[in-house]
């Protein structure tokens, strides 16, 4: 126990550290990995196909064209809160965001609900998760 209070106190810049990482790893954990409202592929499908959610893929452009959810617009992170004008006629629909992988898509969750958009859905895991659960993409 001598040794663990010297090492700590000798090396204060790298338990800071740790405690830092420990708490947004807890906060993640807690959080459900996803954000507010994140939903797996198998729910995405469900409010997809019948509560008639629009597919929303931030991704890259070569990225989308190389396969994406089917129906899904593709409007890029780059630049995305200058870009939500043709969302606009979508406002009462819910809608599900997709990135690779689940985390550009969580900020642009909380940027659409800045915005006033109500039912947002952040897809947990992205486009990797969506193929993972062997879920169709369409290069149409």
């Amino acid at each position: 126990m001598n040794q663990v209070l010297e090492f700590a106190a000798n090396h204060i810049g790298l338990v800071i550290a740790l405690v830092v990482v420990l708490t947004l790893l807890i906060q993640n954990l807690v959080s459900g990995g996803g954000g507010k409202d994140a939903v797996d592929p198998v729910r995405a499908t469900e409010l997809i196909n019948h509560e008639n959610a629009l597919p929303v893929d931030v991704r890259p452009m070569a990225d989308f064209a190389n396969g994406h959810i089917v129906g899904a617009l593709n409007i890029p992170m780059n630049g995305f809160e200058n870009q939500l004008k043709p969302l606009e006629k979508h406002k009462s629909r819910p809608i599900v965001v997709a990135c690779r992988s689940g985390a550009q898509s969580a900020t642009a969750c909380r940027i659409l609900r800045k915005h006033g958009f109500e039912k947002v859905h952040n897809l947990r895991g992205g486009i990797l998760a969506w193929q993972s659960a062997n879920l169709p993409l369409t290069r149409k």
